[in-house]
């Protein structure tokens, strides 16, 4: 059960897509149809079912994609999770403030978690690869919005980093 300051938090250094939890949250590009970096693991490892529904999804509500801080679910088809939940990261930029559109991302993917009744989700570090965010500022994003959610059906957070850099990043605010 969530505490009353909302989920806990727990970090983990691995792959997310051998997470054993309720959704994982996939850093999708807004064509919702797979890519690189975590998307494109997540769709490889989850297989064709996916895919399907992500186009589906383009077919239907989203046909323009989906909008930069906003989240959809699909199944999680192979992966070890129950859904995967799509959201898109901003872009850095150095002349025009996004982090809202990042906090964007934590809150509307629980959002969708707390609608799929999930207690446990898994998110990896939006935003701060290929898309060049920062990696300390991306950390503190994160973990400030997770723990700003008010309590709900998600017992349990877990921020999923690839490498060392990343988890020291992570740590200086979970821990």
């Amino acid at each position: 059960m969530s505490t009353d300051k909302g989920p806990r938090l727990v970090l983990v250094q691995g792959d997310i897509t051998e997470q054993h939890v309720d959704a994982v949250v996939n850093a999708a590009n807004s064509s919702l149809l797979g890519g690189g970096g975590v998307d494109g693991a997540i769709h490889r490892r989850g297989g064709p079912e996916i895919l399907a529904e992500c186009r589906k999804l383009r077919a239907s509500h989203y046909g323009k994609g989906l909008a930069t801080g906003r989240a959809v679910a699909t199944t999680a088809g192979l992966l070890p999770a129950t859904y995967v939940i799509h959201t898109v990261g901003p872009r850095w930029s150095e002349t025009e403030d996004r982090s809202g559109l990042l906090a964007s991302c934590y809150r509307e993917s629980l959002k969708v978690a707390e609608e799929l009744h999930a207690r446990t989700v898994a998110f990896p570090a939006i935003s701060t690869g290929i898309y060049g965010w920062p990696l300390e500022d991306g950390a503190r994003i994160a973990v400030e919005t997770v723990r700003a959610v008010p309590p709900g059906v998600v017992e349990e957070v877990r921020f999923v980093v690839f490498d060392e850099r990343a988890r020291q990043a992570f740590a200086r605010f979970v821990d």
